[in-house]
């Protein structure tokens, strides 16, 4: 119970006689606060609905507050739910550690399977050195990739347990998912590589003069519009010429015509010398942006998947 020591400097719990805390309460809060659904709350803990609802109340006598609130979308934490949910989860988390068995995890021999969620960027970048990182140190661990194609949905596969982590730029916040930031990326822009031999920078009239090439996956103005906003702030505007709905066809496309690109620096520059277009520094200041590993908390606290985010970020810190 010394973990639980750890979190009574919340005021709800402080004057709270701490024998008399069920730790199964706090189980079940983590599964409510984790599923926002009494009744897959209760499956995770082993409770049937009627039992995870009186579970519920008893939890709400406790901290002296609703916690959850039904809402048309489903349950919602309140304000001192929220609070209480990392606190608690990272107890109960120290507790798992310490009785979980210390010699169950070998990658070398492990037999299991992964699946994770990309968007085109992770797919590019990230999943190939990861795959030989996984073939190199667990042979006998699948890994299945599938992409991002709408962030909240897979942000909500995620929750729910039907992915084990999401890898990519731009992934939305939620309560209930952990983020660890794997690295900064920046924009560069891309052109023909026998015109950039003719003129190796770009001028901000260069830029919004020239025709551009726009990578959306979604079919509208995609993650670049962040672009289109900076140009805003100058009072400029640039043409969009040509949408694609895959970016490893934009560097093909530029090659060869008087067309330009924005693109991340690290997918730029893999395709450059393939595709025949050089990489320009970009004439304005664009914010960077991070590249995001997205996983549950309960992710901690199974073996496999604790040492998988940490092999991510060790193959990422190389990139």
């Amino acid at each position: 119970m010394a973990f639980l020591k750890s979190i009574l400097t919340m005021s709800t719990i402080a004057r709270m006689n701490l024998a008399s805390v069920d730790l199964n309460l706090l189980v079940a809060f983590e599964a409510l606060m984790e599923e926002r659904n009494v009744t897959r709350a209760g499956e995770r803990v082993g409770l049937a609905q009627p039992s995870m609802s009186s579970v519920l109340t008893r939890l709400r006598a406790l901290f002296g507050d609703d916690l959850f609130v039904r809402t048309a979308s489903g349950m919602q934490p309140t304000a001192k739910a929220l609070s209480l949910a990392r606190p608690l989860s990272d107890a109960l988390g120290q507790i798992r550690g310490v009785l979980e068995p210390r010699s169950a995890f070998d990658p070398a021999t492990t037999r299991r399977r992964l699946s994770i969620a990309v968007t085109d960027y992770g797919d590019l970048i990230v999943v190939p050195p990861l795959v030989t990182a996984l073939r190199r140190e667990a042979p006998y661990i699948d890994l299945v990739v599938r992409p991002i194609v709408d962030t909240a949905t897979s942000v909500a596969n995620l929750e729910h347990g039907d992915v084990d982590a999401l890898i990519g730029g731009h992934l939305p916040a939620s309560t209930r998912i952990t983020r660890c930031t794997l690295f900064d990326e920046s924009f560069v822009c891309i052109r023909d590589a026998k015109r950039a031999r003719q003129k190796i920078r770009l001028t901000k009239d260069d830029y919004t003069r020239l025709p551009h090439v726009l990578f959306s996956s979604a079919g509208g103005d995609g993650i670049p519009g962040a672009i289109d906003t900076m140009l805003a702030r100058h009072g400029r505007k640039r043409r969009t010429a040509i949408t694609l709905a895959h970016v490893v066809a934009v560097p093909f496309a530029v090659a060869g015509t008087d067309l330009v690109a924005t693109m991340a620096k690290r997918i730029a520059r893999r395709f450059a010398a393939t595709a025949g277009v050089s990489v320009v520094p970009l004439p304005y200041d664009v914010e960077a942006f991070t590249i995001d590993l997205l996983h549950t908390r309960r992710a901690m606290n199974d073996p496999t998947l604790r040492w998988f985010i940490e092999l991510v970020s060790r193959v990422c810190k190389k990139l």
